[in-house]
C-alpha cells in the first residue's frame, strides 16, 4: 500500500473515534461546509494544518454533496529547509498544494511590538486575499480543541473578558468570505498520536522572531495556560472537556455584564433589574 493511502487509512480506521468522528462531528454540528463551497485549506506546514488537509481531502472525496478544495500554502519568509519540508510532506501525503510568497516575517520583524498578533492578522489577510483571488468563498484554518480552551483561559486571565475562538465566522474585511475551523473538536494529543503513528515529521514553529527571542511574552503566556490545564487535569481529568462544554452552555441569567456584538456597547444585568 502506498504511504499516503496508509496515512489516510489511519485517520479512518485507527483514529476514527478520536480524529475522524470529531472532525466530521464539527463539520456537521457547526455547518462548516455547504454544497458548492470552494474552500482554501490553509496549510502552515505544522501537524494541525496537515492533518486538517487530509481530513478535508477525504471528506471531499466521499461527500454526498459537491464542494471544491484548494490547498493553499503561504510562504511568509521560511528558510529553504522549512519550505522544502512542507513540500516534502505534501508529496508524501498526496496533497496538491498551491504555494504563494509573502514578506510577512520581514515586516513583522521590522515593526516590533507584539509579533504574534501582528503576524496572525497579516497572515489571515493575505490568505483571505489569495483565496478570494482563486475564487474561494471560505478559508479553513487548523485551530483545534486545545487552541480553543487555551484562548478562553488566556482572555479570561490576561484580557479580562470571556472570549474564545468560534468554529466559523464571517470576514469583516472580505465580503462574502468565511473562516472555518474543522478541527474544532479534535484534541492536540490525538493529532500528536496520529503524527507519531505515521512517523511524520512536521514543521515546528518556524517564526524568525521566535527563533531570535526565546522570551516571547505571547508564546510564554500560552505555554503557561497549557501547563495550568495540565496541572488541573491531575485532580480533574475532565477539565478540558468541561471548559469546552461551558462555552456551549452559557447561563445568561448569571452574567453580570456583556458587550453588544455589533457596536461594542457595554451592558449590565442591572439595566433590567426593575423588570425582574
Amino acid at each position: 500500500m502506498e504511504r499516503y493511502k496508509e496515512i489516510e487509512r489511519s485517520i479512518i480506521k485507527k483514529f476514527r473515534k478520536t480524529i475522524w468522528n470529531c472532525f466530521v462531528g464539527a463539520v456537521n454540528e457547526y455547518k462548516l461546509i455547504e454544497e458548492g463551497d470552494k474552500i482554501a485549506v490553509c496549510i502552515s506546514g505544522g501537524k494541525d494544518s496537515m492533518l486538517m488537509a487530509k481530513c478535508m481531502q477525504e471528506l471531499c472525496r466521499h461527500s454526498l454533496y459537491p464542494f471544491e478544495l484548494v490547498f493553499l500554502v503561504m510562504n511568509p519568509g521560511y528558510n529553504k529547509e522549512n519550505a522544502d519540508l512542507i513540500k516534502h510532506n505534501a508529496e508524501i501525503m498526496n496533497i496538491p498544494i498551491t504555494v504563494f510568497e509573502s514578506n510577512i516575517f520581514d515586516v513583522v520583524t521590522d515593526a516590533g511590538g507584539a509579533p504574534c498578533y501582528l503576524c496572525a492578522r497579516m497572515r489571515r489577510g493575505c490568505l483571505y486575499s489569495k483565496a478570494k483571488e482563486l475564487g474561494c468563498n471560505k478559508i479553513a484554518l487548523g485551530h483545534h480543541f486545545d487552541d480553543m480552551i487555551e484562548t478562553l483561559l488566556l482572555n479570561m486571565t490576561y484580557a479580562s473578558e470571556v472570549k474564545t475562538m468560534l468554529p466559523k465566522l464571517k470576514s469583516t474585511n472580505f465580503e462574502g468570505m468565511e473562516l472555518i475551523r474543522p478541527l474544532y473538536k479534535v484534541k492536540e494529543k490525538d493529532i500528536i498520536a496520529w503524527a507519531n503513528f505515521n512517523e511524520l515529521k512536521f514543521l515546528q514553529c518556524a517564526c524568525r522572531f521566535t527563533a531570535e527571542s526565546e522570551h516571547n511574552e505571547e508564546l510564554s503566556k500560552r505555554k503557561e495556560i497549557k501547563a495550568l490545564i495540565k496541572e488541573i487535569k491531575k485532580v480533574n481529568p475532565a477539565v478540558d472537556d468541561n471548559l469546552f462544554r461551558s462555552i456551549h452552555n452559557v447561563n445568561l441569567a448569571s452574567i453580570v455584564g456583556w458587550r453588544d456584538k455589533d457596536n461594542g456597547e457595554k451592558h449590565s444585568y442591572l439595566e433590567k433589574w426593575d423588570e425582574l
